[in-house]
């Protein structure tokens, strides 16, 4: 009798129509050599998830392989090379490639696609035990984070690291501030609930790395929408931020020359979008202001002074 496999055929193409270019350039080629191959099937039974497999010959093997996509997609020294791909499940995904293979990534909830103790992240599993310690306790006294608790927060923050500079590179700007943010709030649970003091510090030499992070991607989020006061003004704050805590832990950690560089990241930041703004007309009608008046000619430094006040009332309106 022939046996019988549970297959689906389908082709084994990326649909472009979904990716463009930019996002799929170097897609691999079809799977080896095509005079060898007689499809590409998705075998609906293996686990869970489904499973691309080739018919070679008549027989069915699933690969394990992954030389097929690393040689359409070469490793560049020095550069980060990242791309998002249409999963076997339906999703995208964000692929990043190493120099020995590459790293994959879901795209949302955790990076690993794992959901521990039911819950979108292990730091969301501990904010819902610490919610369901206050209702029970009044409070949140009592409520802490032993060792392995904090070591494995720490794994997981790295996985929403890895991602979010990902996301950077594809100009994501939304979802890096969503990660970085996301780590920014596991620094403060753990700095507030960890049992070993050096389990509440252990994550803070990396809070100006994360704060420069955060405020690079709300600054272009704000110049994605034409708003390059707001920018200037999001990373004037994200300095601040970061000087704060030089204030405060800067002699406990020894951060302050990696501080040094994330604050000259940002200030180089804020001269490129200066740099790009047109001339400011409120400083122009200042020195026609200045000169009016050293001038004696008052009717027209009034009349200066009047058009000064209604631009400032309009950018007070737009927000920018």
């Amino acid at each position: 009798m022939e046996e019988k496999t549970d297959v689906q055929q389908t082709t084994g193409r990326l649909d472009r129509s979904k990716h463009p270019e930019p996002l799929c350039a170097g897609w691999p080629a079809p799977i080896g050599p095509a005079e060898i191959i007689d499809r590409v099937v998705l075998c609906a039974d293996v686990g869970r998830k489904p499973v691309f497999a080739i018919e070679c010959m008549g027989r069915i093997t699933v690969s394990l392989d992954i030389n097929n996509i690393l040689d359409g997609w070469p490793y560049e020294p020095g550069e980060l090379s990242v791309r998002r791909i249409l999963g076997d499940d339906g999703r995208e995904k964000i692929q990043v490639r190493l120099d020995l293979g590459l790293l994959q990534m879901e795209t949302a909830g955790r990076p690993d696609g794992d959901r521990p103790h039911g819950h979108e992240s292990l730091l969301d599993y501990h904010e819902h035990r610490l919610r369901r310690h206050k209702v029970l306790h009044g409070g949140d006294e009592g409520f802490d984070l032993d060792e392995d608790a904090c070591e494995q927060l720490r794994g997981e923050g790295v996985m929403y690291y890895h991602r979010y500079i990902a996301e950077y590179v594809l100009e994501d700007f939304e979802a890096v501030e969503r990660d970085a943010a996301r780590n920014l709030r596991l620094l403060d649970f753990c700095k507030v609930y960890a049992r070993d003091e050096a389990d509440r510090y252990a994550l803070e030499q990396f809070r100006p790395y994360i704060l420069m992070m955060c405020t690079r991607a709300r600054a272009r989020l704000a110049l994605g929408e034409n708003r390059p006061k707001t920018a200037l003004r999001i990373i004037r704050r994200g300095i601040s931020d970061i000087r704060a805590f030089l204030a405060e832990f800067g002699e406990e950690i020894s951060v302050e020359d990696a501080a040094g560089r994330e604050i000259a990241i940002l200030k180089a930041l804020a001269r490129e979008i200066e740099e790009g703004m047109p001339p400011d007309p409120l400083e122009k009608l200042r020195k026609e202001l200045s000169r009016a008046v050293s001038e004696e000619r008052y009717e027209d430094a009034a009349a200066i002074r009047d058009r000064m006040d209604r631009m400032h009332g309009g950018e007070a309106r737009d927000g920018r």
